[in-house]
């Protein structure tokens, strides 16, 4: 059954999630992201050129119901024929504007399943997709080129619940319907070292351009939720993505790999593992691949990792990350709030990175850069690819109940360079020495910050006058015990 209708448009944000998001929102931290509005539709203008913040299709030409192929949605029964049926006919209809796939109120079981280019899925309210715990219908995929031979096993990975690969103009929406996971058992395999592969994330699109996601509930992957992989023009925007804040490892909310032109905005995370991660590629195999992660623009987030940051970039940047912005962002009842991780044999850079108007509350340490996070694929890396940290700034940073509000570990190999601090007021909860810690790094504070900064920084006034330059650079005063 095919209908020329005109996809209908997206709901506004907030009445498309549900009572405890809203709640979060408007009780605890939505005052913070009021003035940002008038900018929420800029797009990707931010990088001088247009890009992902436009819209994509607008409508699509032929519309279908999953029940049209056959699909149950009771819970029980086995819809993955369906999926499937539905997608070889859309894939059909390319060059004629391609097709939506509407999925109706109901619990719509599947095994993995591919997308096709110029596609919609249209998840209604009440509408949730399921993954098939038992792993044996988790298709099985060679390891990614830039990461060698596995992320957690040699060999073989597991795909992931909605894939795609060489894809064009495919967009993943709705009235707040939901993908779940059903990671529970996947978590529990990993913890007890019975799973032989890597497991597969939620939502994995490869190779790919023009990808939009939003307005929908990502929840209980059993590995990364949304993994999109060398893509060019993505955006998330107004999706809710969950997981247990403790007890699913690994289960990051979005990672955009090796991606460029990427727009992140108008979401709530809540996950076991870092909420975001910019990564491209890891040790040597991510250097040979040579794909950077770049032009990324993330905003108007509230995230929450009780394991480990809100926002992070890295381990695995061997690539490099470039040219990234993250603004008005609040990190809650979080370990770290945003860190940069990296270490000896990622080689590759993390530079022209800008964090502004950010609010912490309740996070054990604020801000973290990490350069000896000693994590490979195998020992064959080249100790002597270095990473690059440069170009760093930090403006408008504020909260409360913060234990550590700033370290920042360089390394003698790897220092940390040209990193700014401006407006800075952080609320603290451990007033003994080391709250502000820095080694091998080198950079500047203007105006005043609380707390104060450590030695290592240079001082200027807020007219950007030197008011006391620094002699101690590599001053080490790390204490991990705080």
């Amino acid at each position: 059954m095919a209908e020329s209708l005109p996809v209908g448009g997206f709901p506004a944000f907030l009445s498309s999630h549900k009572t405890l998001f809203i709640v979060l929102w408007i009780s605890a931290f939505g005052s913070v992201f009021l003035w940002q509005r008038d900018i929420v539709g800029a797009g990707f203008s931010v990088f001088g050129k247009a890009g992902p913040g436009r819209s994509m299709s607008g409508s699509r030409p032929f519309e279908f119901n999953i029940t049209d192929f056959g699909g149950v949605g009771d819970g029980v029964t086995d819809d993955t024929a369906a999926f499937e049926r539905a997608i070889s006919a859309i894939s059909k209809l390319g060059k004629r504007g391609g097709g939506q796939l509407n999925v109706p109120p109901g619990k719509w079981l599947t095994a993995p399943f591919n997308l096709t280019s110029h596609m919609t899925l249209f998840l209604a309210e009440d509408a949730e997709i399921l993954g098939i715990q038992d792993e044996k219908r988790w298709p099985l995929m060679p390891p990614l080129p830039s990461y060698g031979y596995g992320r957690e096993h040699r060999g073989p990975r597991y795909g992931s619940l909605i894939h795609g690969q060489n894809l064009e103009d495919v967009v993943i929406t709705g009235h707040n319907g939901s993908i779940n996971g059903q990671g529970q058992s996947w978590w529990i395999k990993y913890r007890q070292k019975l799973l032989n592969h890597t497991r597969g994330p939620l939502v994995q699109i490869m190779w790919s351009n023009d990808i939009v996601i939003s307005n929908i509930t990502l929840r209980d992957s059993p590995f990364w939720t949304f993994h999109p992989y060398d893509c060019k023009n993505v955006t998330v925007r107004n999706v809710t993505i969950l997981a247990p804040v403790f007890g699913a490892p690994n289960t990051d909310g979005i990672d955009p790999d090796s991606c460029e032109d990427v727009v992140i905005e108008d979401c709530y995370i809540s996950v076991g593992d870092d909420a975001i991660a910019i990564k491209s590629g890891w040790d040597q195999y991510g250097i040979v691949y040579g794909r950077p992660s770049r032009n990324i623009l993330i905003r108007n987030l509230i995230v929450r990792s009780m394991v480990s940051a809100g926002v992070s970039i890295g381990s695995e940047m061997s690539g490099g990350v470039s040219n990234v912005t993250v603004e008005n962002v609040t990190v809650w009842s979080s370990r770290r709030a945003v860190r940069i991780k990296t270490a000896v044999g990622r080689g590759g850079y993390v530079r022209h990175i800008t964090y502004r108007n950010l609010t912490f509350d309740d996070a054990q340490v604020g801000i973290v850069i990490k350069t000896d996070y000693n994590e490979h694929p195998d020992m064959d890396f080249d100790k002597n690819a270095f990473p690059i940290l440069e170009n760093i700034s930090f403006t408008g940073i504020h909260g409360q109940g913060v234990r550590v509000p700033v370290r920042i570990h360089g390394s003698e190999e790897i220092p940390v360079r040209n990193v700014t601090f401006r407006d800075m007021n952080v609320g603290i909860t451990y007033k003994k020495k080391h709250i502000f810690q820095c080694a091998f790094v080198q950079g500047r504070v203007i105006g005043t910050i609380f707390p104060a900064p450590c030695e290592n920084l240079d001082i200027y006034d807020e007219e950007e006058r030197p008011v006391k330059l620094s002699t101690a650079q590599n001053v080490t005063d790390i204490d991990y015990r705080v």
